[in-house]
């Protein structure tokens, strides 16, 4: 049993929770951070593929 199988019912529950513990004015400021923090990790996942893909071309052609 995963986070794959949370469902809607769960996240209504999540949601209820998480509106009970911070109140709604916080909540636009925990998503904002949330949002950034996502976005910052996919940058630095597509910078980690984008090297590693660099070096693997950089084996692969001939050298001089």
């Amino acid at each position: 049993m995963g986070l794959t199988n949370i469902g809607i019912p769960g996240l209504i529950i999540i949601l209820v929770v998480t509106l009970i513990i911070f109140g709604p004015k916080k909540l636009p400021e925990i998503g904002a951070a949330f949002g950034q923090t996502l976005s910052e990790f996919k940058k630095s996942a597509n910078s980690l593929m984008n090297d590693e893909s660099d070096e693997k071309n950089d084996d692969k052609s001939p050298k001089a």
